[in-house]
């Protein structure tokens, strides 16, 4: 019998189209993460003050929570604006920081222009295998309908107010 380890687990798949260039488009995305990130979506014992994603390959993806203490839950693996975004997601399957990044899926975000100066935005949460045994339920949580398909609307949404 094959464990989930063993095999791929399908990767989560959104697109969304944003009216922008690829670099207003990357940077909504990760500078001004916090403007579109909803405060219900986090993992820290606090509430959320401000979501942030350090700009830089190394950089920290992380929370500051109300309490004063931050809660990291992820890191930049490649960082090339405006065309591409690369996150280890470091969260485990009871919503807690995993350190280990050969137990952390992957997040990547493509910034691809269009005709008529538009943005395709493309995520890929693949490598959900590394999750183990929890794969399927992380799979279906970030594929529901609160997970990623909401999330880039929210992004999309602010894209729109700040063109």
């Amino acid at each position: 019998m094959m464990s989930v380890t063993e095999h791929t687990v399908d990767a989560v798949r959104k697109t969304i189209t944003v009216q922008a260039s690829p670099e207003r488009a990357f940077r909504v995305f990760t500078e001004e993460y916090d403007t579109w990130w909803p405060r219900s979506h986090h993992i820290g014992k606090s509430p959320m003050k401000k979501a942030i994603i350090e700009g830089r390959v190394g950089g920290r993806c992380y929370s500051e929570q109300v309490d004063g203490t931050d809660c990291d839950w992820g890191s930049v693996l490649v960082w090339d604006p405006p065309r591409r975004l690369v996150i280890a997601w470091q969260i485990d399957a009871r919503w807690q920081f995993e350190p280990d990044l050969a137990k952390s899926s992957e997040v990547e975000v493509r910034f691809t222009p269009e005709a008529g100066g538009g943005t395709r935005v493309d995520l890929e949460h693949r490598l959900l295998e590394r999750h183990g045994l929890d794969a399927p339920a992380i799979r279906t949580a970030i594929d529901s309908p609160n997970g990623w398909g909401a999330l880039l609307q929210m992004y999309a949404d602010r894209v729109a107010q700040t063109v």
